[in-house]
């Protein structure tokens, strides 16, 4: 049979998330489909279908799913299920908030955070923070999976050639009903997929010393800003910086360390990335156990030094 994808969009504009949850699927086995719910996202539909390795895309267009409420995407996904022997998920805010709820409707147990694709039914997912990988089987007729995207490298975006097909919207549930969106906006890159993170944890000491030391090192490497949830909690820096497992999961080909203990939950958040910088003046601090490189060094000194040298 084949493995069905939910795609990830914002009002026509399909995100990353979604070329590495294809990824995900293909090694799932059978043919891959994309379904793109929403209203007048056409643009994300022909995006999906230009996808490499994706056979087909379902495209469902309707008022009921303009703002991609939860219960709705839910029930459009349940109406199509039982084509599919896998229901793949980025495990992103919007995948999370779905997923559970589709895999109660089908009555299966959800497999949350896939990292690997051992088989057909058998799938890795990291527990304890990240200190332990759990090889999960299942035996369901429909496996709702949610894929950690830093797991899988992202499919390219082009260089397919899908077909795309019209599916019926589903009806509006009348369970929730969208009051208001409050978006961030900024001219760095959005940090889950952002090529390089600097990060700052609480020895930053205020959220001017964070915007004065770190700003221009992002600005120099075009980076996106991250932070600890120590940083976070003390008001150093916005909520929606916060990397670790309570916050964001990301991968960068760089990331940079800034006054970061390495408690387990943030190391968890971000010992996937490819290269590890780590400035901090404790020897013993953890983040050393996964830095690819280590400054014992007062970043008040080090990283101005730094942002001169580049």
């Amino acid at each position: 049979m084949a493995v069905l994808v939910i795609a990830e969009h914002e009002h026509g504009t399909l995100k990353g998330a979604t070329l590495n949850t294809v990824t995900a699927a293909a090694a799932c086995g059978g043919d891959v489909h994309v379904l793109v719910a929403g209203h007048n996202a056409g643009g994300a539909a022909q995006a999906a279908a230009r996808i490499a390795g994706v056979a087909k895309v379902l495209h469902a267009d309707g008022a009921s799913l303009a703002e991609q409420l939860a219960e709705n995407v839910a029930a459009q996904v349940v109406d199509i299920a039982r084509n599919y022997s896998h229901i793949l998920f980025p495990a992103t805010a919007h995948g999370k908030n779905v997923a559970p709820r589709v895999a109660a409707l089908l009555d299966a147990a959800q497999i949350s955070d896939a990292t690997k694709v051992v088989g057909f039914d058998t799938f890795e997912r990291p527990i304890y923070a990240g200190n332990a990988i759990a090889t999960v089987q299942s035996s369901d007729a429909i496996k709702v999976i949610t894929v950690r995207t830093t797991g899988f490298d992202a499919a390219a975006a082009s260089g397919g050639s899908a077909a795309v097909e019209s599916v019926n919207p589903v009806a509006d549930s009348g369970l929730s009903s969208f009051v208001g969106r409050e978006v961030t906006k900024s001219d760095r890159p959005e940090l889950t997929a952002a090529k390089i993170i600097v990060s700052g944890g609480r020895a930053m000491g205020s959220s001017d010393k964070f915007n004065e030391v770190l700003t221009p090192l992002a600005d120099k490497l075009g980076a996106a800003l991250g932070a600890s949830r120590a940083a976070v909690d003390a008001g150093y820096a916005p909520n929606d910086w916060q990397v670790g497992q309570t916050g964001k999961i990301v991968a960068p080909q760089l990331y940079i360390a800034c006054g970061i203990s390495g408690a387990i939950q943030h190391l968890a958040g971000m010992k996937d990335s490819k290269v590890i910088v780590a400035i901090n003046k404790d020897p013993e601090a953890p983040i050393f156990s996964v830095a690819d490189y280590g400054l014992e060094a007062d970043l008040f000194a080090a990283v101005p030094e730094l942002v001169r040298a580049l």
